[in-house]
């Protein structure tokens, strides 16, 4: 058979009591619809005109461009090197009662609670010596990664406390309460002392259990070649 032509009538169509036929012939492909055609060429169109022409939407006056104030308050993410830390202080003795109003309930006295997050303890349990016993594929159990074992700064939880705790409240502690909670935790997990102040300047010199034990990120994008975030 030639290619694009109808197979051969089958007198198995239109007779009565005929059996059924195994096919229903199609038109060729030489001969679709115009309307189909173009159907097609519209797709191939949409699917690769360029980006600027479907950013060409219609507006519809709905909203506005963000004030510098309402983006300086939405930027909540504090960096390593602390960049953005308000004023104010705090120690683990004076957020030890905070902790207990605002963070216990979930957490537990001391940060042990494992309902939502363990807090504490599990310290070296990510090292080559003891991750084999933490996580193994037959026998089980896992590292605890704690802020005491694993987070690299404590900028980090600084700026997580700051932006998302308390869970039924976040964004409610000042700043103060946010260094004495911070140092609390640091303290429980023996990074500082009690009576070690925490601030924009000591916080972050201080080095966690974990801090080398990251590797670098290799992708272009987020590794030592991408750009250094400006504030």
């Amino acid at each position: 058979m030639a290619p694009f032509e109808h197979p051969p009538k089958s007198d198995c169509a239109g007779e009565a009591g005929a059996r059924t036929c195994p096919y229903s012939p199609s038109p060729p492909l030489g001969r679709r619809t115009p309307g189909v055609v173009a159907a097609g060429l519209l797709l191939l169109v949409a699917g690769v005109g360029p980006p600027a022409a479907l950013a060409q939407l219609p507006t519809y006056g709905v909203g506005r461009p963000p004030t510098v104030e309402e983006v300086k308050a939405w930027d909540l993410t504090i960096p390593p090197d602390g960049q953005g830390l308000p004023q104010g202080s705090g120690t683990a003795a004076l957020g030890k009662p905070i902790y207990a109003q605002r963070c216990a309930s979930c957490h537990g006295d001391k940060g042990e609670d494992p309902k939502y997050r363990v807090l504490t303890g599990g310290r070296r349990t990510l090292t080559a010596a003891e991750l084999p016993k933490n996580v193994d594929w037959l026998l089980g159990g896992e590292p605890a990664l704690t802020i005491g074992s694993f987070w690299q700064y404590a900028t980090t939880l600084w700026s997580y406390i700051n932006r998302s705790q308390p869970f039924d409240e976040p964004g409610s502690l000042r700043a103060d309460e946010v260094y004495a909670v911070t140092a609390y935790l640091l303290h429980l997990n023996g990074v500082i002392g009690e009576n070690d102040v925490i601030d924009a300047k000591t916080l972050p010199q201080v080095k966690m259990p974990n801090r080398d034990g990251f590797v670098p990120d290799a992708r272009p994008d987020v590794g030592k070649t991408a750009g250094t975030r400006k504030r």
